[in-house]
Order: C-alpha cells, then sequence, then structure tokens
C-alpha cells in the first residue's frame, strides 16, 4: 500500500484529494472540529468512498458524492 498523503484541510483541492485515493493511497486531512484538532481519514476501495471521522464513517457510492462531501466539510481548498 502507497503511502498517506498528508495535509491540512483547504490545503489541497477537491480534485488532488481525489486523484490520490484513485490511486490507491488514503488521505489524512488534519482539521479542527468543536475546538479540538482530528485526523480524518479518506480512503477509495475501487467501488466505495469512505471518509473516517472521528464521531463516524460515512460511506460515499460516486465520486461526485465523495466530491461534495470533501467540499462541504471544508477538507479542501475552494
Amino acid at each position: 500500500m502507497a503511502d498517506p498523503l498528508r495535509a491540512d484541510a483547504g490545503e489541497l483541492t477537491a480534485e488532488e484529494i481525489l486523484t490520490a485515493l484513485h490511486d490507491g493511497r488514503r488521505v489524512i486531512v488534519k482539521t479542527e472540529m468543536l475546538g479540538s484538532k482530528h485526523e480524518i481519514t479518506l480512503r477509495h476501495d475501487g467501488g466505495v468512498y469512505y471518509c473516517d471521522t472521528p464521531t463516524t464513517l460515512h460511506k460515499h457510492e460516486s465520486t461526485e458524492e465523495m466530491r461534495q462531501c470533501i467540499q462541504n466539510q471544508g477538507y479542501a481548498a475552494d
């Protein structure tokens, strides 16, 4: 498995994140939630996209759903 790509929230574009996921890499995004810092792990198994947060695991069935999640959650640069 390739080394994960690590970035602060807003450091990468949604396309850069999706490209890394499609290349088989996990993307670990450092973000702040409720006043404390957390790491969110984004991954793709070839069919389903996953956003693993400290409180829940979100699943997305399409690239567009994942792109929207990345943008809505503030993980990517505008």
